[in-house]
């Protein structure tokens, strides 16, 4: 595996043709696409991120292949990734992860249909069936920090860790929806910023993890956990 800091070139910021394709997580997307791609039946088998706050735009990638700058347009630093990982060992992390709940709800016909919902959205849903009214409702930090600690520790021990609930912050909430190339079909995606300290409980499930990632819409810049020594 290699671990990939990719950041692009300052004549690359001219071209406005470029800049045209980085207004969503979709056509961010393909800007990555296009340098881990080598044909039109490649599957995905990489993880990235877009790092945010840093001027030009820049990611951070996790894939099974080096990255292939075709167009000359980035500046890309590539390692071998190999962690070594034990039980018991605490590492600090990071995640962007699109944390959804799917329940299952009668539809109009009298059959079960399942509804989608980001995990803040879904605790709101919950609230107003409820009857609390919106006023008394926790603030939106408070639903974002809860809902999202109580979905990541739901999953971790499938994914070879446990976390530590007073080093958990959960920010960063947004909402994205946009329409493919080719088609009607609106997306909508909600993203989340996870960062704490970890313990390994499983090596081997936790070094699945770091090259396979947490969650749905990895295709979109989500899933992957990134870690570090404390």
């Amino acid at each position: 595996m290699y671990f990939s800091k990719i950041s692009l070139l300052p004549r690359a910021s001219e071209d406005p043709i470029f800049w045209s394709g980085l207004g969503s997580a979709y056509q961010s997307h393909h800007r990555v696409w296009d340098l881990f791609s080598d044909g039109p039946d490649r599957k995905r088998d990489f993880l990235y991120r877009q790092e945010y706050g840093t001027g030009l735009p820049s990611f951070i990638s996790v894939s099974s292949r080096e990255p292939n700058d075709r167009l000359g347009m980035w500046d890309v630093l590539t390692k071998e990734y190999s962690p070594v990982l034990s039980e018991g060992q605490h590492l600090r992390f990071s995640l962007r992860a699109n944390p959804i709940r799917t329940r299952w709800i009668e539809g109009k016909d009298g059959k079960q249909v399942h509804k989608r919902h980001d995990v803040v959205m879904d605790r709101k849903i919950q609230l107003r069936e409820e009857g609390i009214p919106g006023n008394e409702w926790p603030d939106s930090q408070h639903i974002v920090q809860n809902e999202g600690y109580e979905w990541l520790a739901s999953r971790s021990e499938d994914h070879g860790f446990v976390l530590f609930p007073e080093e958990f912050i959960a920010g960063g909430y947004l909402q994205q929806k946009f329409m493919k190339k080719k088609g009607k079909h609106l997306i909508s995606i909600s993203t989340m910023d996870f960062d704490g300290i970890l313990e390994v409980t499983d090596p081997e499930r936790m070094h699945q993890t770091l090259m396979e990632g947490i969650g749905p819409s990895k295709g979109f810049g989500c899933g992957l956990l990134l870690v570090k020594p404390v």
